[in-house]
């Protein structure tokens, strides 16, 4: 028989601590060989990126052992940092001085394939006969360069920068290269500022001689087309994703710049590229292309571009990211509200679905996972959301009584929160505390015009969208009203804090590393993202009026709840003077908060301690705001006045 206790008071077998000793995120699996191998989170290790295998007893084991941290910097946000061939040779990206290192079955250690020089960082890595492709990121006195390089993987650019060949540059960022099958041309994508690349990108094709590109030209996309992901068919077409329809959907491409749609769909079959070397889709050996689509949830489909017909993969998947493919061998990250996130792999021939490496070694029973579910809310516009109630088998809520809620704003703002096993939400959940993960207008997943209704509009859609959702779990008798929260992080954490100066709907509102100071944020963060606003508020100078107006930091004497602020002390994306600036002036009004700073860690906390820490104190704060006991569960100290 369940105990009845108030909610947010339940006990729970999930700790903090059991978060970190079972937690270790997984990402970019390859086929190495016969063996799969894939990146994966440590915090044990201090948050360290470790390429791993399985050894002849299926055990996880190291293939890059401690220290040595694959991580690249290049947009600050990485991806593509590491590459291997079938051989058992893995090329890296080294976290603490942005060299590239080799790893091969002979070496006893990583062999730097590049100078030791600070101001160079690689990514999108791939491996070319005896050569790695990359965009490279070099930090001058003048400012920022990137151009495509090849490198050699004999080492002999150790101590020479000229044996790295420039194939080309000729725009602020590049991406997804891609050498023709005759080796004849190069394909990639490319962007300028003030444009991010889901906003406009060309794909660019240029002709080799003698390894470097003579001429080049665009071929499709431009300022309001964004274009991912090409890849090579023949000598003189391409495969490549576009979102000129609405949505992100595949096209074949000429090299003369004709292009046709192949399978119009109102879904997308690409997404946000803040991290360099992802995927959508795959040319199988039948030539067959496998791609994932998304609206709202994820799955994956098989399209034959001869007959025009569509095979959908069934599959007990909600989120699904396509990694690799090898005959009909596929890997592909992901999971659902039942089945932990992680690597796994699919058979296409059976439809074998088998877990390589989840990012849990070990989920929580049933009984303390919560039922999670999607809804649409109407408030000024249609707003999607995952909604995870509360559930713990030993308890149940006193008669009467309604849960607390806490609305989680995903970070980006261009980005998409998946229905997924999320044991940080289940840490809440199972102690009677319910979460909405909400979806707001600017998010993807949903086509171009739900992704832009935050153009111009930041700090206000997202704010009304996050207070449609989680009203309309009150207005449905789902949550106390009196007992709404808000949590989120990097520019979820903007529209916490944007939440309490313009309304008085949440009890309290928890910003990890969140934006305050609009001007402060344009002129102090990092250049993939420098010119971001200019598409979310407007352009500086003109707009100088509307970055003011809309920071909370100007706005905080019409703060209504008391704030958590937490925030790494290393993080050179939303730094800590903006978190600080907030506590001041939480300080000056006289509200209750807790300012929490972390040395050593980044934009997302990596450290196990660090991670205990916030969890635990997050927890404290909602309970000391909202009214209700948390067992087991050190005190937060509140600054009060």
């Amino acid at each position: 028989m369940p105990t009845i206790a108030p909610y947010g008071s339940w006990e729970s077998p999930i700790t903090a601590a059991s978060l970190v000793a079972s937690g270790h995120p997984t990402s970019s699996p390859r086929f190495v060989g016969d063996e799969t191998w894939w990146l994966e989170s440590r915090p044990s290790e201090n948050g360290r990126l470790a390429v791993r295998r399985h050894d002849a007893n299926g055990i996880a084991i190291d293939v890059l052992p401690a220290p040595w941290n694959a991580r690249t910097r290049v947009h600050e946000y990485g991806g593509g940092a590491w590459a291997a061939t079938d051989e058992g040779t893995l090329v890296f990206a080294e976290y603490s001085d942005q060299r590239l290192y080799r790893l091969a079955p002979s070496d006893h250690e990583p062999i730097p394939l590049t100078p030791a020089n600070r101001e160079m960082r690689f990514a999108d890595l791939s491996i070319a006969g005896g050569e790695v492709l990359a965009v490279r990121e070099t930090h001058l006195d003048g400012g920022i360069r990137r151009d495509i390089v090849a490198a050699p993987l004999d080492g002999s650019a150790e101590t020479d920068d000229t044996a790295i060949r420039s194939i080309v540059s000729g725009s602020r960022f590049l991406a997804f290269p891609r050498i023709s099958p005759d080796g004849s041309r190069i394909a990639w994508i490319a962007w300028d500022h003030p444009q991010m690349p889901w906003d406009g990108t060309e794909l660019r094709v240029g002709i080799l001689s003698e390894g470097v590109v003579s001429e080049f030209g665009p071929i499709m996309g431009g300022i309001s087309e964004s274009v991912l992901q090409p890849e090579w068919i023949s000598d003189d077409s391409l495969y490549a994703i576009s979102d000129r329809s609405g949505w992100w959907n595949l096209y074949r491409v000429g090299v003369d710049g004709s292009a046709s749609a192949l399978n119009p769909i109102n879904a997308e079959v690409g997404g946000p590229l803040w991290q360099l070397g992802a995927s959508w889709y795959a040319v199988l050996d039948d030539g067959r292309i496998l791609h994932t689509r998304m609206n709202g949830t994820s799955s994956l489909a098989i399209f034959d571009p001869r007959s025009g017909e569509t095979e959908h993969l069934d599959l007990p998947l909600d989120s699904i990211a396509l990694n690799a493919v090898r005959g009909d061998r596929v890997l592909v990250t992901g999971g659902s509200a039942r089945l932990a996130t992680g690597v796994r792999e699919l058979r296409l021939g059976d439809g074998t679905l088998t877990d390589v490496r989840l990012d849990v070694d070990e989920l929580p029973t049933a009984d303390y996972l919560p039922d999670a579910e999607a809804m649409t809310f109407s408030g000024a516009r249609d707003v999607h959301a995952f909604v995870y109630r509360p559930r713990n088998a030993d308890f149940t809520g006193p008669a009467g009584e309604l849960p607390p809620f806490v609305a989680v704003v995903h970070g980006g703002p261009t980005s998409h929160s998946a229905l997924a096993v999320r044991p940080n939400y289940a840490f809440f959940t199972s102690r009677g505390i319910g979460v909405i993960d909400v979806n707001y207008g600017g998010s993807t997943g949903y086509g171009r015009e739900y992704r832009q209704r935050l153009n111009g509009q930041w700090g206000l859609v997202d704010v009304e969208d996050t207070i449609a959702a989680i009203e309309g779990l009150a207005d449905a008798g789902i949550a106390d009203p009196a007992r709404l929260a808000i949590r989120g992080g990097s520019a979820g954490g903007w529209t916490v804090l944007a939440a309490p100066v313009s309304s008085d709907v949440f009890a309290c509102g928890v910003s990890y590393y969140g934006v305050a100071d609009l001007r402060a944020l344009a002129e102090d963060t990092h250049d993939f993202e420098s010119r971001y606003l200019d598409g979310l508020v407007g352009p500086l100078p003109e707009a100088a009026q509307v970055y003011h107006d809309r920071a909370p930091i100007n706005r905080v004497d019409d703060v209504s709840c008391p704030v958590l602020l937490l925030q790494g002390l290393d993080d050179p994306v939303v730094p800590p003077s903006q978190s600080e600036a907030f506590r001041d002036a939480l300080v000056r009004k006289g509200i209750p908060h807790a300012y929490l700073a972390y040395a050593g860690e980044s934009h997302g906390f990596r450290k196990a301690e660090t991670i205990i820490h916030s969890i635990e104190s997050e927890l404290s704060f909602y309970g000391q705001i909202m009214g209700f006991e948390t067992p087991d569960t050190p005190e937060l100290p509140l600054w009060r006045p």
